[in-house]
């Protein structure tokens, strides 16, 4: 089971129905156009859009100057269309007046170079100036609408993460600094600045991980990420208090961007918001985008502690990749997507963007209503989602608090983890964090499992299995935590590279993984990373890559173990019988159907089952979202092939029975059910 919610997170956004719509710029647009938008909205369903993100220039056009008058109008035709206003702080993009007046407030990248205005995020989170004017201005807005009825929430900035080394952010990171360690006889010992001849004898001698001749210190590097998280974390509060202090008491979020844009610790982050708010992007036009898309919504409910959150974005029609080129969603993924959101507990499913722009620097992102107007695919696409989203609306019970979703299956995430192998001094260059976990969802999403993301150091007691596919460091809580998950009857699986180290980062002496040997009863000797074209055979057929190691076996037994070459005969996969429960321990990356099969075996032995009982079809995700009176299973039909649903229930998006002789779901389709109450024997086949 899910952990109970924790009251000392963000509330979860309470809605009647689910939010529907996305970033509206009508800054950009002609007046004589906005009226026909509203239209477009009523006839598409919408009821939220987001105002204001990128609006700074036009809401202050001179210092302490603020034109409203363009906001108030478009606030009042909104609201009285019956839409709701998320209404933004547009800190993310300062207005030329204020980089010209205040040139200090400009970031300068590791390397000293000075980046200007012209684009968005010209600016230094550290900058005395920048605080100043990000106050003021939401000072002012909140003053203007803190009362306004078309304001239902607060969106602050916009995707925090620009990044800066000035001098600034060196006065800031130091003080950081000595609040942590207080003394720099502890930051020498913690940075292990012995190495190298760094060690430090006076604060005023730090300086951010600036472009150096060679590798930077680790830890130094690790530390700085902590340090900016926690500086954009007080812009964010900063801000928060303006809007507070001028009487504005709407819930208050930011919005997170999925990794590999990762420039925050979401924990902490998340306990701050009223609300937490992902924006997501898929990374691949193939099905794998399916499981990227399953995989922001479980990390996201997980940091909300299994409380309701809110998509703040998502792209229309395409998806974008790398090299900013697009490639069409393709008919029907839109809605299956955003169910997907939903059924992992998002109370909506918001776009950026309302119109396509027409000209700029994102002139070719997706628009709910497209370069080519209402009369597009896109747009019919859109209109269909929101008719679909009010006839699902029951699903948006705002008496539901959490858990929104139960899972016995957790995989331990944190930023640190991440960080810590952006590392170039590292035994492989293939060494990643998102790689590795997002693998290890991917195998459980493709079997059916609901999975929940935890934070190292939390209560893992309730969830049957925990998976670590990387974590480098350990702290002492989070060893205690694994240590007690397994004690009292769970099963552990924890990968190679991981308990390696402590919070510093410093190497466990004796023998990998140090921090927990004797729970995994295991001794690894000896890293042995393999070429990327290698792969090695194990003994029970599974096939791995990338990495080995020399295990030694202490007090574990060996699952399987390595076919050939200088570790043949030697453990490759074991097991440990700790207190009540097991750990096993995982030395080579396996490819996806081997780690299929291991954690198919794994999860098996524990008692933990797929949603469904069994694993769907290919290409077919099932999820279960909870409600007060009833649960509400989602099925969204990614394969190629028809499939049929039978059980004790009904498709609220056809009124139909998934009782007698079950319900149908085409290629590309989906249902969301309502299960009669009690309702446990359902079937899902190929039809």
């Amino acid at each position: 089971m899910s952990q109970e919610p924790d009251t000392s997170g963000p509330s979860g956004i309470t809605t009647d129905r689910f939010l529907f719509g996305g970033d509206y710029n009508p800054e950009q647009w002609p007046e004589t156009l906005w009226q026909q938008d509203i239209e477009l909205m009523r006839v598409a369903g919408v009821n939220a859009v987001t105002v204001g993100v990128f609006s700074w220039a036009l809401l202050e056009r001179e210092e302490g100057i603020y034109t409203f008058d363009w906001l108030d109008r478009i606030l009042g035709m909104l609201h009285a269309a019956g839409i709701g206003v998320i209404l933004a702080t547009p800190t993310a993009s300062p207005p030329p007046w204020f980089t010209l007046t205040h040139p200090d407030a400009l970031p300068i990248r590791a390397d000293g170079t000075q980046l200007w205005h012209g684009s968005r995020d010209a600016y230094c989170p550290s900058a005395p100036a920048y605080r100043a004017a990000s106050s003021a201005i939401a000072t002012a807005l909140a003053e203007r609408y803190g009362s306004h009825p078309a304001v239902t929430s607060w969106h602050v900035h916009n995707e925090y993460g620009t990044f800066c080394f000035c001098d600034h952010v060196a006065e800031s990171f130091r003080r950081w600094l000595r609040r942590k360690y207080e003394d720099l006889a502890d930051l020498n010992r913690a940075w292990y600045t012995a190495f190298w001849s760094q060690n430090y004898t006076q604060w005023d001698q730090i300086l951010p991980p600036r472009a150096t001749q060679y590798l930077h210190n680790p830890t130094h590097a690790v530390d700085f990420r902590r340090f900016m998280s926690d500086e954009f974390l007080q812009c964010w509060r900063e801000q928060r208090t303006a809007i507070r202090s001028a009487g504005a008491n709407q819930p208050i979020t930011t919005n997170y961007m999925l990794p590999p844009w990762n420039h925050l610790e979401q924990w902490s982050w998340s306990a701050e918001l009223d609300f937490v708010s992902m924006d997501h992007y898929l990374d691949s036009e193939g099905p794998d985008g399916e499981t990227h898309a399953a995989y922001a919504g479980d990390l996201s409910r997980s940091w909300a502690l299994g409380r309701p959150w809110l998509l703040m974005e998502q792209a229309a029609g395409v998806v974008t990749l790398h090299g900013n080129r697009y490639a069409s969603k393709g008919p029907g993924r839109m809605l299956r997507n955003s169910l997907s959101y939903i059924a992992r507990g998002s109370q909506g499913a918001l776009f950026f963007q309302w119109r396509a722009p027409a000209a700029g620097a994102e002139v070719w992102h997706a628009g709910l209503v497209p370069h080519a107007g209402a009369d597009s695919r896109v747009f019919k696409e859109v209109t269909a989602l929101g008719a679909a989203l009010a006839q699902i609306a029951e699903v948006a019970d705002p008496a539901v608090q959490g858990p929104v979703v139960d899972a016995d299956v957790a995989i331990l995430w944190h930023a640190d983890g991440w960080w810590a192998l952006e590392n170039r001094s590292l035994p492989s260059e293939h060494l990643d964090y998102s790689s590795a976990v997002r693998a290890t969802h991917r195998a459980l999403w493709q079997q059916g499992f609901a999975v929940d993301f935890v934070r190292p150091g939390a209560d893992l007691t309730a969830y049957r299995v925990v998976l670590v596919p990387s974590m480098f460091s350990l702290d002492d809580a989070a060893v205690a935590a694994l240590r007690a998950q397994v004690g009292t009857g769970g099963t552990l699986v924890v990968w190679y590279f991981s308990g390696v180290a402590d919070q510093d980062l410093h190497v466990t002496p004796g023998g990998y993984p140090g921090r927990i040997r004797d729970l995994l009863g295991v001794r690894v000797d000896e890293f042995l990373p393999l070429d990327p074209a290698h792969t090695v055979e194990l003994s029970d057929g599974l096939i791995g890559d990338q990495w080995s190691e020399n295990v030694q076996l202490t007090t574990a037994t060996a699952v399987t173990s390595y076919l050939q070459g200088e570790l043949a005969g030697r453990p490759a996969i074991t097991r440990n019988d700790y207190g009540n429960g097991a750990a096993y321990y995982v030395s080579t990356r396996l490819d996806l159907p081997s780690l299929k099969a291991f954690l198919s075996t794994v999860t098996a032995q524990a008692g933990v089952c797929p949603v469904l009982g069994s694993a769907p079809p290919a290409g077919v995700e099932v999820i279960r979202r909870n409600g007060v009176d009833h649960h509400y299973l989602f099925v969204l039909n990614h394969g190629s092939e028809p499939v049929r649903l039978s059980g004790p229930g009904t498709d609220l998006l056809t009124e139909t029975s998934t009782a007698a002789g079950g319900l149908l779901i085409n290629a590309g389709g989906v249902a969301v059910v309502r299960e009669d109450v009690g309702a446990t024997e359902w079937s899902l086949a190929v039809d």
